[in-house]
């Protein structure tokens, strides 16, 4: 359960809170008065979905003569995987 701070402590105290929820991890509850009013908490790590697009277009693109390269390895590997049966990895 967050901890409940008042809006009075929280700005007082500003650079503690802060560092609090970057380094802990931890959330704390903004009350004005008795209501809580927002929320202070760590944001998710990670890349969010939403992101996804724009990582996607920054990466590096392979030219015709790689692409048409990997398009041969690829078939090679399934053409030479295609009779093997998958081991599976926990019998002993």
């Amino acid at each position: 359960m967050p901890e409940t701070l008042t809006a009075t402590e929280v700005a007082r105290r500003f650079a503690d809170v802060l560092n609090r929820v970057a380094f802990r991890r931890e959330s704390f509850i903004v009350a004005r008065g008795q209501r809580p009013v927002a929320e202070l908490r760590p944001v998710p790590a990670g890349t969010r979905l939403a992101d996804l697009p724009t990582l996607l277009a920054s990466l590096p693109r392979l030219d015709e003569d790689d692409a048409e390269a990997f398009a041969a390895d690829l078939e090679n590997a399934r053409a030479e995987l295609a009779g093997e049966e998958a081991a599976n990895p926990w019998a002993f």
